[in-house]
């Protein structure tokens, strides 16, 4: 006799072999689809047919590109060697080539359509089929491709590419940039290259090599000032000029019998018989021009320059008040050098898109954000602490009534201490 097979199988087991995993995983679910996507599969089954019907191969290309307009949201189109390729509508050549491989789309020269020459922006249409011509020779893609390209993913690669390969010309550039504004602020570019303030400088803004801190200076991810501006102040750190004791004696005692001399500094600040290397800004209370300020005389680091609302100077024992001192504001705004560092405190109903609100604002008016800070309680109240560095308090007070006006926002102070 002759072999005979038998299948036995449940109803869920026949709708898993006939109609694959995801129709059994469906029955599961007991789910029923949209009609559109019902339609789809159903579309699926009809060219499955129609392939088998068809000997002219034409006919058949001809008939799925016409059925292909059920898809609006997407356009299908096919390579040379027919693999189907699923690409956003509005979609051109420079899409389809960086959908195959990123080599091929930096290498493209041009691109066919069906057998025909076309303009690199051709709008693809569904069914078409695509061949993508390249050259060794090539110089790669154009900026304007950018403003051609409609998926996400041409355009990550085309901006990768101009990172990798403009890096040694941005390098110069950054390099270039960083020397010329030094010349402009009369600073001794070698005394704060030195390997140990670079290193610093590196780490803080998370690169690991300096080159490549150059390349991000070179093509505008920084600002020059930026970082000469922190060089500058790791070599403050190791140069400033220690006061003596005796001198901080001699300057309460001064200030005691309201004998002290009245000397500007370079920074805009007036003191009381102290010169430009003992004064400080504080870090707790953060003062900027307009604030009203007052110096605090320490041991072995100058004066301290406190706002007088600074929680540390209210509070500040009785023994040690004798250490204060007068200071003031140049009246002469051309003598405030320089950025100033300050800090505020944002409270806000916590949302989706407020951290994006509040850094557009700073770069609309180009403040250097220092860093932010923030955290949401249990009732959604977002806490955000923001540093960054303005040139005054009608800049500060400016940027803060800009702040108030996005929606969500509470409150916002400035940090005391």
């Amino acid at each position: 006799g002759q072999p005979f097979e038998i299948q036995i199988r449940t109803a869920e087991m026949h709708r898993t072999a006939e109609y694959g995993i995801a129709a059994h995983w469906k029955y599961k679910e007991n789910l029923t689809g949209d009609d559109n996507e019902e339609q789809k599969i159903s579309w699926l089954r009809q060219i499955l047919e129609w392939q088998r019907d068809m000997t002219d191969n034409q006919e058949f290309l001809d008939l799925l590109k016409d059925d292909l307009n059920m898809f609006s949201g997407n356009v299908y189109c096919f390579t040379p060697d027919g693999d189907l390729k699923n690409l956003p509508n509005g979609s051109t050549p420079i899409d389809f080539a960086y959908s195959i491989h990123s080599a091929v789309g930096n290498k493209m020269i041009g691109a066919k359509v069906n057998g025909e020459m076309v303009n690199i922006d051709y709008e693809i249409k569904n069914g078409d089929r695509i061949e993508i011509l390249t050259s060794n020779n090539s110089s790669g893609p154009s900026r304007d491709w950018l403003k051609i390209v409609k998926s996400t993913q041409a355009k990550n690669k085309i901006n990768q590419w101009f990172r990798s390969q403009n890096k040694e010309v941005n390098i110069e550039r950054g390099n270039d940039l960083i020397k010329a504004y030094c010349k402009t602020k009369s600073i001794n570019l070698e005394e704060i290259m030195k390997p140990k303030y670079m290193d610093i400088v590196r780490t803080k803004y998370g690169f690991k090599e300096w080159d490549a801190l150059l390349a991000t200076v070179g093509h505008g991810g920084l600002k020059e000032g930026q970082i000469v501006n922190r060089l500058l102040d790791q070599y403050k750190k190791d140069h400033d000029e220690p006061i003596t004791d005796q001198q901080v004696i001699d300057i309460i005692d001064k200030n005691a019998q309201g004998q002290g001399l009245i000397s500007s500094s370079k920074s805009g600040v007036i003191v009381e018989g102290m010169d430009d290397v003992a004064v400080r800004f504080s870090k707790c209370c953060t003062p900027v021009p307009g604030d009203e300020i007052v110096g605090f005389v320490t041991r072995g680091r100058g004066v301290s320059l406190h706002r007088t609302d600074c929680v540390n100077m209210i509070n500040l024992p009785e023994m040690e008040r004798n250490r204060l001192i007068e200071a003031s504001w140049a009246e002469d705004q051309s003598s405030h050098e320089g950025k100033y560092n300050t800090e505020i405190v944002i409270y806000a109903h916590n949302r989706v898109g407020i951290l994006s609100d509040l850094s557009k604002i700073f770069t609309e008016n180009d403040i250097d954000v220092l860093s932010i800070n923030s955290r949401t309680s249990k009732n959604e109240i977002a806490t955000i602490t923001m540093a960054f560095q303005i040139n005054s308090t009608d800049e500060l007070n400016n940027i803060i009534a800009k702040i108030r006006q996005i929606d969500s926002i509470i409150d916002i102070e400035r940090t005391a201490s």
